[in-house]
């Protein structure tokens, strides 16, 4: 059974963090997702009759963990949509590489596409049918034993679009990131996302939440103090 973390509920909205290999949402592998458990858990604390909302504003891969946030009713999920197209609602990633970029933070941006069959993405030209334009921005944190920790500010939500990025723009895959790359390293993806800010759909204040990654059979080991550090 997965244990929920709430980290902000009220009326409108339900901050939580999402461990790793959880789906958002209900897939093939029937497995729990966040949107059956979050509803699930309401509908019996709050004794609810029928159904419960919760709208999906946006999404994490199953491999990635970290901060999400979920409207609980049909006018916070409709603005918290429009704060995401705007890049209002800003998320913000941890994770570790294999080696080191050149420069220590940059801009990257390229175009992405799915590949359906495979579940993977992959750099296309710019002019080929459904490349869509991805762009990041990430600074390096600290480097140890040939691994770095870097932030990422993503400002387009490209599924797999950090691990690919890194992977093949910078030629540094993410730990543990067997399918873009590292054949070398085991346990979780070391991909979290770690701040979340957005402006609230009623009150209109300016949220910020911050959640340290799981330690655990991860590369984010390595990291601890750096981690501490960064997240206040």
């Amino acid at each position: 059974m997965i244990e929920l973390n709430i980290v902000y509920e009220d009326n409108h909205v339900v901050v939580v963090v999402k461990p790793h290999n959880v789906s958002v949402q209900e897939d093939k592998s029937k497995d729990d997702d966040m949107l059956n458990i979050i509803k699930n858990y309401i509908k019996v604390r709050d004794n609810k009759p029928g159904r419960v909302f919760l709208g999906l504003v946006h999404r994490l891969d199953r491999v990635t963990g970290g901060l999400m946030v979920f409207a609980k009713t049909s006018k916070a999920a409709s603005r918290l949509s429009s704060e995401l197209k705007e890049n209002q609602l800003k998320k913000h990633y941890l994770c570790v590489i294999n080696g080191k970029p050149q420069q220590a933070q940059d801009k990257l941006t390229t175009y992405l596409k799915k590949d359906e069959k495979t579940n993977t993405v992959y750099i296309a030209p710019q002019s080929e049918n459904g490349a869509k334009e991805a762009s990041l921005e990430y600074q390096i944190v600290a480097t140890k034993q040939n691994l770095s920790l870097v932030k990422v500010n993503l400002i387009t939500g490209r599924s797999h679009q950090i691990r690919v990025q890194m992977a093949k723009q910078l030629n540094c895959p993410i730990y543990a990131d067997f399918k873009y790359g590292d054949k070398t390293h085991k346990g979780n993806l070391c991909l979290w996302s770690y701040e979340l800010t957005f402006i609230h759909p009623t009150t209109k204040q300016n949220l910020r939440f911050v959640a340290s990654p799981e330690f655990k059979n991860s590369g984010f080991k390595f990291f601890e103090e750096d981690i501490e550090k960064l997240i206040k």
